[in-house]
């Protein structure tokens, strides 16, 4: 098993944290896009480390164009010797519309044309002969020399597609090389709608499953040095709970428990901002479902019990600041890596 770690500062504190997290035995740096931007982080880390592979969890797609996404993907690429994992997701139509300013349009088919049109720039780059693309949401039809930045020695990016449908976890497996699993998720989901959908797109394209990235497993995981630390990380996980579950997009999750009527209220009083009242509706029953929890020694038997064959990198971020606990986290972090991946089991 793989063990990443979220890079969640601004950009000013990447370069020391980078150095900080070498050598304890992180084998994946991942960047979010929640505050802040992925990319300009990522590339200052490409510079500052040599063997962690570097990854989206997840960068927003469509508010970029597949030109510009290209560009900044090729050039990481480059930067950091081939170690680039890029994790692409959505958004919702709430966000698309009213936050980056972006039509709707079906995420779907709208995410496979992004990609077939980011190989296409790639390809044209690698080989200096322009591959066309014209699709109903993007193309690319124009290549100037003078615009063009080369070859690179590792022209292979590999694609995942974060996912809480099937549809989309079927594409991830088709069109791209796997997932990017998503916190709003519970191991009866994964095992019954999206791992076997993954599988199925895989097959269509004819990939290994191998090959097929399973990233995190799904749901959350609350750890810390003590009970307290990992009682904090499960009451913020509460919130999210909540928060995710109030979106009518994800109510499949929580109809495949049979929390149909959970979910139809938390979308009511989110729409009147009333976040105490959804987290109370969380209960522990339900929160279990959605998160792992146990301080670090317990940490790795519990991952086993709930990841083992079903993911291909777990997240282990404990906070760093303690020079004292460096090395107990370095022996979680070897831990972890003992446990089975999908590709252990699926290969």
């Amino acid at each position: 098993m793989q063990v990443s770690i979220s890079m969640a500062g601004p950009l000013v504190e990447i370069p020391e944290f980078t150095k900080r997290i070498e050598n304890l035995g992180y084998d994946m740096h991942s960047f979010n896009e929640t505050r802040f931007d992925p990319f300009t982080r990522m590339a200052v880390s490409a510079l500052h480390s040599e063997n962690a592979t570097l990854t989206t969890s997840v960068a927003l797609a469509f508010p970029r164009s597949p030109y510009v996404l290209a560009q900044m993907a090729w050039e990481i690429q480059r930067a950091s010797k081939g170690r680039l994992l890029l994790g692409l997701g959505t958004q919702v139509k709430g966000h698309m519309e009213r936050r980056f300013s972006i039509p709707w349009a079906p995420p779907g088919p709208r995410m496979r044309e992004y990609i077939e049109c980011l190989r296409a720039i790639w390809k044209t780059w690698q080989t200096g002969e322009i591959n066309m693309y014209e699709g109903e949401y993007y193309q690319f039809q124009r290549m100037n020399p003078t615009s063009d930045p080369g070859p690179i020695d590792y022209p292979e990016i590999p694609i995942l597609i974060s996912a809480v449908n099937p549809w989309m976890a079927r594409l991830s497996g088709e069109a791209g090389q796997g997932i990017v699993m998503h916190g709003f998720s519970t191991p009866q989901y994964t095992s019954e709608v999206i791992i076997p959908a993954v599988i199925e797109g895989a097959n269509r394209a004819g990939r290994s499953l191998k090959d097929i990235y399973i990233r995190g497993g799904g749901g959350f995981i609350a750890t810390g040095k003590t009970e307290e630390e990992v009682h904090k990380v499960r009451e913020w996980v509460r919130t999210r709970v909540a928060y995710y579950g109030s979106t009518r997009s994800y109510h499949k999750v929580l109809a495949t428990h049979g929390w149909d009527d959970l979910g139809a209220e938390l979308h009511r009083l989110s729409m009147n901002y009333s976040w105490d009242e959804m987290t109370a509706l969380i209960t522990d029953d339900i929160l279990d479902e959605f998160v792992v929890s146990g301080t670090w020694d317990e940490l790795p038997s519990v991952l086993r019990d709930r990841y083992s064959g079903i993911a291909t990198d777990l997240s282990f971020a404990p906070d760093l600041q303690n020079i004292d606990d460096l090395e107990q986290i370095a022996e979680v972090i070897a831990e972890i890596k003992e446990i089975p991946t999908f590709a252990d089991v699926n290969g």
